[in-house]
């Protein structure tokens, strides 16, 4: 393979770590129904962040050995979609008994979820070990990303030592002609309305997971000759707010041919502003930084459960307004009252309460560690 690669850093990233903090507050903040204004802005580049921030630690070494690291990526990936998907599987008739999930309120046309039958769980387990889907779309509808991200890593690293293998290209080169070809493949998919049979949801995700994960690659490279200031965040924070008043789209199941240009333009450009707005955070060394980094660093816990978060702040507006018991099976927060400001709430439970759960079953290992290294003293 060709040296042309920044090594990985021997020093954490913790500038990484804050824009994947934001990225998974943005997230959180958008699927609470924040005003439309916020959310589509939110959405012309929150996912991409993601699939970028993962491509800026691909090294060319990794090419090299990819079962070690189409492994890795199986155990970060695989691995906990499965124990996560299996513990909502095993749970949705329990919520269903509670309310939590009803056939009264669910989606916006007013719900389709129902409670599992043996035949209908098998079914479900059964797509989630064979194509990463069946997972409950009530309470784990973003678990998408985890198949998003899996196909678009290995693909990539794929493609990479294809490409890289004839010696005649560099890293650049190689990392730049798989983006080219990701976009030119979404173009002719989207062209002649095609899907990706083999993937759940036709796998236009994957292929733009696999674009931004290029992105992420050629950021690395080229991170050392791009300017970051203040005036250019600005110019940045315009222009994504251009793109969300125009309605430009993010990384959803359908495209059209103007998703071509934008996407990549708002994805990139998204990017670059959380970036330096990341990296001037870093700076400060004080507790938001300190609390940015912890999110960045646990972003798995934040997507596995802030949805059954939201449950807690449905319940106080249900008990606010007087609202019949069943809406807290609103798909994904209360629809009534949108306006009321509740959004804030929805997002400040949904980062805050999985993370405080996350502290507290860490507090308890470590104490009945202790507890029984003591027991094995005596």
């Amino acid at each position: 393979m060709n040296p042309d690669a920044t090594a990985l850093p021997g020093k954490r990233n913790t500038v990484i770590s804050i824009c994947k903090g934001l990225a998974i507050i943005l997230m959180v903040i958008g699927h609470a129904e924040a005003p439309d204004l916020l959310t589509r802005i939110i959405y012309t580049f929150h996912m991409p962040l993601f699939f970028i921030t993962a491509g800026y630690f691909f090294s060319a070494r990794n090419a090299d050995e990819p079962w070690k690291f189409c492994a890795r990526r199986f155990k970060g990936l695989y691995i906990p979609f499965l124990k996560w998907s299996l513990f909502f599987l095993l749970l949705h008739n329990v919520f269903f008994h509670f309310g939590i999930l009803n056939e009264t309120y669910g989606n916006w046309s007013g719900g389709v979820t129902h409670p599992y039958s043996w035949h209908s769980a098998g079914a479900r387990l059964m797509q989630m070990f064979t194509g990463m889907a069946g997972y409950d779309e009530f309470l784990a509808g973003a678990f998408w990303f985890f198949r998003g991200l899996l196909v678009a890593s290995v693909l990539f690293v794929v493609l990479y030592r294809l490409l890289a293998g004839t010696r005649r290209l560099n890293h650049v080169q190689t990392a730049a002609l798989v983006c080219i070809g990701a976009l030119a493949f979404t173009a002719f998919r989207i062209a002649g309305g095609y899907k990706i049979s083999v993937i759940p949801n036709g796998g236009m995700r994957e292929i733009w997971g696999l674009f931004f994960f290029g992105t992420g690659v050629l950021y690395r490279h080229f991170e050392p000759r791009i300017k970051e200031n203040f005036w250019l965040f600005l110019v940045y924070f315009l222009l994504i707010c251009g793109a969300g008043w125009l309605h430009l789209s993010g990384m959803n199941h359908r495209g059209t041919l103007r998703d071509i240009w934008s996407l990549p333009l708002t994805g990139t450009i998204g990017f670059l502003m959380v970036h330096y707005a990341a990296k001037m955070l870093d700076k400060r060394h004080n507790r938001l930084r300190d609390i940015l980094v912890f999110i960045g660093d646990n972003t798995l816990y934040v997507l596995v459960f802030h949805i059954l978060a939201y449950k807690a702040v449905s319940l106080l507006k249900i008990w606010h307004y007087g609202l019949e018991w069943e809406q807290i099976g609103c798909h994904m927060v209360i629809h009534d009252f949108r306006d009321d400001g509740y959004w804030i709430l929805y997002s400040i439970a949904g980062v805050a309460l999985p993370l405080l759960g996350l502290i507290l079953v860490r507090s308890l290992r470590r104490r009945f560690s202790t507890q029984l290294t003591d027991t094995e003293i005596a």
